[in-house]
């Protein structure tokens, strides 16, 4: 709590945590706050001519190409952003973590395998990789959460080996294994607790990764499929009328902008204020 409380004193993190929990409540309450339903083709959604209605006091951002309510569609497609960013970096946090940390504590092969792995894993583009782990596996909310964690893991596996190899030299590891304590407890008693904090910063801040990489997945076609809304599937779909409907391309943009930079301003507002070296150099 006390974390909290410093990190609200901050104006850009507070803005960042309001605008996240407000983007997770439209998210959470999405059936009674859009205002219609994300897949109907509104009678009256289009003009006479058939092009998109701009924003008007019934439909608040205006309406799409098949006529159907651009709110409604984004209130919508942040649940398919939000969870497809909360599961694949939940799962990339969770697999860099086990790898990194095992890699630090056994060393040896073990631990030059598993980091030239990761080197390998990193040499590929991550958003190439991405995109053709996509096309190779039907494309869906479940399999592209899995793609992204499987191109994301990586960062966060390398930051956890070298914090767990300079923790595992420290003296408080040696006098444990002189006592003959388990590798088990050494892990998960004395490694993993101060692992946290760096562990809980880049589950924060993987978050923007993962929420861009889905955007992009789905403007490319390979990510989330319409007519299921998706922030970048809603930009992708509309991006022939950039020119004479650009609100379409607009708002989704500015929400995907906005939420990205949310979760960076957090992650560093956390990490200022968990990491004790930085405090050491204030």
């Amino acid at each position: 709590m006390k974390v909290l409380f410093r990190i609200l004193r901050r104006p850009t993190a507070s803005f960042a945590l309001a605008f996240i929990v407000l983007i997770v409540a439209l998210a959470i309450f999405a059936p009674w706050i859009a205002p219609f339903d994300p897949m109907q083709q509104m009678a009256d959604g289009l003009t006479l001519e058939g092009a998109p209605l701009p924003p008007d006091h019934t439909y608040w951002l205006g309406t799409d190409l098949l006529g159907r309510d651009l709110l409604s569609r984004l209130v919508y497609g942040a649940r398919t952003s939000l969870f497809i960013g909360v599961v694949a970096n939940g799962i990339a946090v969770v697999i860099g973590t086990l790898v990194g940390l095992s890699a630090g504590f056994l060393r040896g092969w073990t631990g030059v395998v598993l980091m030239r792995f990761a080197d390998l894993m990193m040499a590929f583009p991550a958003l190439l990789l991405a995109i053709t782990l996509a096309a190779v596996f039907r494309p869906g909310v479940w399999i592209v959460a899995m793609v992204i964690a499987m191109v994301n893991w990586v960062q966060i596996a390398r930051v956890i080996y070298t914090e767990t190899v300079a923790l595992s030299a420290r003296e408080f590891i040696v006098v444990e294994r002189a006592l003959g304590a388990s590798p088990a407890r050494i892990l998960f008693s004395h490694l993993l607790p101060h692992l946290m904090p760096t562990i809980l910063v880049w589950s924060t801040l993987g978050i923007s990764t993962t929420v861009l990489l889905e955007a992009t997945l789905s403007y490319l076609g390979v990510g989330v499929q319409p007519p299921m809304p998706s922030w970048g599937n809603i930009i992708f779909e509309s991006q022939t009328y950039f020119s004479s409907a650009p609100w379409l391309v607009l708002f989704p943009g500015v929400v995907i902008v906005l939420l990205s930079l949310s979760f960076n301003l957090l992650g560093d507002a956390l990490r200022d204020e968990l990491d004790p070296t930085l405090k050491e150099a204030h």
